[in-house]
């Protein structure tokens, strides 16, 4: 117990080193504190967005699903891989007008696209209300760690009250120095949680050193494990389907995953962050789920496969390696809740306080999101403490991953495509999101009826198609048109490069 929350102990005192090292002396401008000025490179730009994206969660949910359902689990390569090509391909025009617009979020590009302060207060609320279950679960996963790391000598109160005490700390950071404080930690906690969790997957897959696994273990596996749902048995033929589309249209209507985009320095920035996104979150995900297959001939973690990693770390090498695998998870886990925390707080501020009728000053808008950060985190701690033994907890979090790309209408067709309005986004998203919320509540996992497609897929069809209904019927004016027509041209024009410490001057609330 003494050496996994020592490690635990010198991994945290190095994140809040670093945040010590980096503060700004002065007090930064929102702008600053909401994309830290626009100024990062390519490295920061994928470790952020790998950190975003991967939470401590995947140690364990997605790992126990390679270990207890085999290839299913690799589902999870093909949308992330696909998701970050779409940050690629959708990289120059939402770069370009964030810098000419002075775009700090997601929505403040959907407001903007669509002149509509409407449009951009429903889609932060529908992201804020989708990213509440995720700092739940992941600050229950907080709670577990300690659990493992005490050797089950802590009662699981005590482990989610000093979890939630942990990040506590961390989001003083968050709260004080916005996004710069997240990108100058993520480096380092992407390091810990997707390199060195990689280079573990390979010794173990290579079989040395006694390692309770190896590669042919993987030519040894069950037909059951090399089968994917709706390959026979009771799923439907459009549950793949279902889970990789949701997964990629969810990967860019994240808030956390978007922002990143903002940060960067220049369109060049974003487009080689991607690039390196999809070399460390392919490689580090795919070596995970082999390891969690290979896992399936070990007795023990066939019998418990959400905790597999930890089994087969702590065969191996015992309490250090055991100690190593907490750490890795407790890294992921940490920078997801601060990024998930960040970007609410932001678009609460930003999205929803904010608007044309009541502008509101830098110092007003950033006391409103550090507040708003304090609050979040808080009722977030309550909900996880008063839940933490609820069987259906996941309910939620497949409902926000349902909800949340009912923002892809609006946001993908608006930045690739001159028609809709305002109208046919503000009733898509509405129209999509209840349906999807609705569909999931009666149907969690798949309708058996419609060939197990899921609920989120309905509300998506049904948000497209009144989307382009409503739009179709109110049309566009003479002066709409020729404002959206602008903004393309804008965006063919190339805008300087950020440099760190040069911020943009006029902030845009539509």
């Amino acid at each position: 117990m003494i050496i996994m929350l020592s490690m635990l102990a010198v991994f945290y005192a190095i994140v809040i080193v670093i945040l010590y090292v980096t503060q700004q002396t002065s007090r930064p401008s929102f702008n600053e504190y909401a994309v830290g000025g626009r100024s990062y490179g390519p490295w920061y730009v994928a470790m952020s967005y790998v950190n975003s994206w991967w939470p401590g969660s995947t140690f364990i949910a997605f790992f126990g699903l390679a270990a207890g359902a085999g290839v299913f689990g690799l589902y999870g390569l093909a949308y992330s891989t696909l998701g970050v090509t779409f940050m690629y391909l959708m990289a120059t025009r939402a770069w370009r007008w964030g810098k000419k617009f002075n775009l700090r979020t997601q929505p403040d590009l959907l407001g903007m696209r669509y002149d509509s302060g409407a449009v951009k207060r429903i889609a932060s609320v529908i992201g804020v209300v989708s990213l509440f279950p995720w700092v739940v679960l992941g600050m229950q996963a907080l709670g577990e760690l300690f659990e493992i790391a005490s050797g089950g000598a802590w009662s699981v109160t005590a482990c989610l009250v000093i979890g939630l005490a942990v990040i506590v700390v961390r989001q003083f950071w968050t709260v004080k120095m916005g996004m710069r404080g997240l990108i100058m930690t993520d480096l380092f906690q992407g390091m810990v949680a997707y390199v060195v969790s990689a280079l573990v997957c390979v010794v173990l897959l290579s079989g040395v050193a006694g390692s309770p696994i190896s590669l042919g273990d993987l030519s040894r596996v069950g037909d059951a494990i090399l089968r994917l749902p709706g390959d026979g048995g009771a799923y439907g033929p459009w549950y793949i389907f279902s889970l990789i589309f949701t997964g990629v249209v969810g990967s860019l209507c994240w808030p956390t995953s978007f922002q990143r985009i903002y940060t960067a320095s220049g369109v060049r920035a974003v487009k080689a962050g991607t690039v390196r996104t999809i070399l460390i979150s392919g490689g580090f995900y795919t070596l995970l789920m082999l390891v969690g297959i290979a896992g399936t001939r070990v007795p023990e973690v066939l019998a418990d496969p959400q905790h597999g990693w930890f089994t087969l770390l702590n065969q191996f090498g015992g309490t250090w390696l055991l100690g190593l695998a907490v750490v890795i998870v407790f890294a992921a886990s940490m920078g997801h809740i601060d990024g998930a925390v960040q970007v609410c707080g932001l678009q609460i501020a930003n999205d929803i306080v904010n608007s044309g009728k009541r502008k509101l000053s830098d110092h007003q808008l950033t006391t409103i999101a550090k507040g708003s950060m304090v609050v979040f985190m808080a009722l977030a701690g309550v909900v996880a403490y008063l839940t933490f033994s609820m069987d259906r907890l996941q309910l939620l979090a497949q409902i926000s991953y349902q909800g949340i790309v009912q923002l892809g209408v609006p946001l993908f067709l608006g930045i690739f495509w001159r028609g809709g309005n305002k109208y046919g986004a503000t009733a898509g998203m509405v129209a999509g999101f209840v349906v999807a919320g609705a569909l999931t509540l009666v149907f969690p996992d798949d309708i058996r009826v419609l060939g197990s497609i899921t609920g989120g897929i309905i509300g998506f069809a049904v948000n497209l198609l009144v989307f382009l209904a409503v739009s179709a019927l109110t049309g566009q004016s003479e002066d709409e048109r020729k404002r959206v027509a602008e903004l393309f041209e804008a965006a063919k024009r190339r805008a300087p490069a950020t440099r760190a410490g040069v911020t943009a001057a006029t902030p845009q609330v539509a």
